[in-house]
């Protein structure tokens, strides 16, 4: 019997299917006409991926099978079946060589060292997929170019984080960067212990929802309605599982969409995943702010830059307080600073529309990053009063300093930073002990050094020392002059347009009484509001 040319270069037959992916490959969506060339594409390169990942061949055997499958590539003859079908559909080839850099990448290299590394890996192994698609339809659009390469991304760091458990299991691989598993403890106690590993796998998701978030506007930027349904459904399966992933540990146990996620998906596709002010609102309401009631008590355009405001503040403070590298920090913040001037993802476009709507001074913006970027540091300590009011200023006087002006009380700056002051001081106290998790400590280090306290001590042991108590006590009393301060300078014919801001300060102030009656001797209660100060704030609302 002769032997089928496949022989001694397939693994095996396929491990998958078009039908068990992850997500849509040559779906009915696509015109007919354009599935034949997407399938022969995908058998070849899933060829490929199963050779890379054949748990008993050895590395020499999987790098021989890659380099016959490439050669086939080069032979518009070769007598390989999936080659032949690939060179017969007229498309593919250029990208299935790129696919198969990868492929042997992973034939070789069983972990990654950094965050950049792993996007270098998913620019060969998971983008061309995109660029085919793409070519095939005769887009050209950078804008989708870069959205179908953000996409990509995101779908390939998924199935690493949906895998993490079966492939360290039968391949010793692992795709999460080690320099992010050693803040965990390093990679033996990351897949031990849930807890360890937890913050770590949220702020890699956090990442995955930023390149998803590059990708939203793709859908509207495809000429091909086909192409942009099935864009749409990706996407949609992707937010999906990212929530999935989210609310399960992928070690725990297998994290999977259902039947009911795809028909979800199909139905949302129309909608071309929704507009830029739609997917910032449904990010602030998952939040669950604790300003919340002050920007639900604005209308129209201005709770709509409110919201974007607020995004972009809490998408750079996420990027502070995430369990990554430092320099992978500086990193996204300073992919930030970018955004502010080139918007390339929903919560961008929609803080550039705001500032546009509302003059908000693209300094602050700035301001609100210097801030985060001071907080970016494996440690964190506060100097003395100065340096925490500069502080104050950057994260909360900035957002003051944009709010007013959303409100329509531009003069009232000096309103908005007060109240920002205040509202920043409050926050040093509530989160005491929760800071001091991260090794920050903002109780100025004058002020710990004056009670006793030793000012280069662990903040586990400056948090727990009794004599903290004095020295919290204190601000919280510079915090009830900052209220007072506050109010003295709201400009009394601005108080119909700036009840958004007193509903905060009225929330923001309960939380300081409530504080300074318990105390702060360890251990402390993270203050949060009661039903009769909700109820308060709710009726104040509903007044005109």
């Amino acid at each position: 019997m002769t032997p089928s040319p496949a022989a001694g270069v397939l693994a095996g037959p396929p491990t998958r299917g078009p039908g068990s992916e992850n997500f849509p490959v040559a779906s009915w969506l696509l015109a007919p006409a354009l599935r034949r060339p997407v399938l022969a594409f995908y058998h070849f390169v899933r060829a490929a991926d199963d050779i890379a990942d054949h748990p008993e061949l050895a590395p020499e055997e999987k790098l021989a099978r890659l380099a016959r499958l490439e050669a086939a590539l080069d032979d518009p003859a070769t007598a390989l079946p999936l080659a032949r079908a690939l060179h017969e559909s007229g498309a593919g080839t250029a990208e299935a060589r790129h696919m198969l850099s990868a492929f042997r990448q992973d034939a070789t290299q069983r972990r990654y060292g950094s965050w950049p590394a792993l996007e270098d890996y998913c620019a060969r192994s998971a983008a061309p997929v995109g660029r085919l698609l793409l070519r095939l339809h005769g887009e050209t659009d950078a804008g989708a170019m870069a959205g179908a390469g953000a996409l990509a991304a995101a779908l390939q760091v998924l199935n690493h984080l949906q895998d993490l458990g079966p492939d360290r299991a039968a391949l010793d691989r692992v795709y999460l960067p080690q320099d992010w598993m050693a803040l965990a403890g390093g990679e033996v106690r990351f897949f031990a212990d849930p807890a360890a590993r937890a913050p770590v796998l949220d702020t890699a998701l956090d990442r995955v929802e930023a390149m998803l978030d590059r990708a939203a506007s793709l859908p509207r930027r495809l000429a091909s309605r086909r192409l942009a349904l099935e864009s749409a459904v990706t996407l949609h399966l992707a937010r999906r599982l990212l929530a999935r992933l989210r609310a399960a540990d992928p070690l725990a146990g297998r994290v999977a969409l259902s039947r009911a996620d795809m028909a979800a998906a199909l139905l949302a596709a129309p909608r071309r995943g929704g507009t830029d002010a739609a997917l910032v609102r449904a990010r602030v309401r998952r939040a669950r702010s604790s300003f919340a009631r002050g920007m639900a008590a604005t209308h129209g355009p201005a709770r709509r830059a409110l919201y974007a405001v607020y995004a972009f503040c809490r998408a750079v403070d996420d990027i502070a307080d995430g369990a990554m590298p430092e320099a992978d920090k500086r990193a996204a913040l300073a992919e930030w600073r970018a955004k502010l001037e080139r918007p390339d993802c929903p919560l961008s476009r929609e803080l550039f529309w705001a500032r546009g709507a509302f003059a908000l001074p693209l300094a602050e913006c700035h301001a609100m990053i210097d801030g985060m970027e001071a907080d970016a540091g494996p440690a964190r300590r506060i100097a003395d009063a100065a340096a925490l009011a500069l502080y104050c200023r950057q994260v909360a006087g900035s957002v003051g300093a944009m709010a007013v002006r959303i409100f329509g009380a531009p003069e009232a700056e000096a309103y908005g930073l007060a109240l920002g002051h205040a509202f920043q001081l409050v926050n040093v106290l509530r989160d005491i002990d929760e800071d001091a998790a991260r090794e920050r400590v903002y109780l100025p280090l004058s002020d710990l050094a004056a009670a006793g306290l030793p000012p280069g001590a662990p903040a586990a042991a400056l948090v727990a020392d009794p004599r903290l108590a004095a020295v919290a006590g204190a601000l919280a009393a510079r915090a009830e002059a900052a209220f007072a301060e506050a109010a003295a300078l709201m400009p009394p014919h601005r108080a119909r347009e700036l009840k958004p801001a007193r509903l905060m300060l009225m929330g923001y102030h309960a939380l300081l009484r409530r504080m300074r009656a318990e105390g702060f001797r360890p251990p402390r209660r993270r203050a949060r509001l009661g039903r009769r100060e909700k109820l308060a704030m709710a009726l104040r609302a509903l007044r005109p």
